[in-house]
């Protein structure tokens, strides 16, 4: 087996395992029962979707997809940071709410 061929066939295999991993986090996305673990699942979808990046750029030697990983893993970042200021600005006020209602 030629260099070539086993670089086509492991970049193969991980495009499918990626692939898997990217419908995975999108169940969970879809089930998670708290808005932490929705918001746990996106940073893995933007995770496993810079590997999946990765592995096309690999497969097809354009190195332009590594530019576009980059691109993701900013948006990814700056989606869970306002998302946890979501998360912290919310309970925030319910304990305003509960301090209130409870005096």
């Amino acid at each position: 087996m030629s260099p070539e061929q086993f670089i086509d066939v492991t970049s193969l295999i991980a495009l499918v395992l990626l692939g898997l991993a990217l419908l995975l986090s999108m169940v969970r996305i879809v089930i998670g029962p708290t808005l932490a673990d929705r918001v746990l699942a996106l940073d893995l979808l933007t995770v496993v979707a810079m590997g999946f990046i990765g592995a096309v750029a690999v497969r097809t030697g354009i190195s332009l997809y590594l530019d576009i990983a980059i691109a993701v893993a900013l948006l990814g970042f700056l989606a869970t940071v306002a998302l946890a200021r979501y998360i912290l600005s919310r309970g925030a006020r319910a304990e305003e709410a509960f301090r209130d209602g409870g005096a």
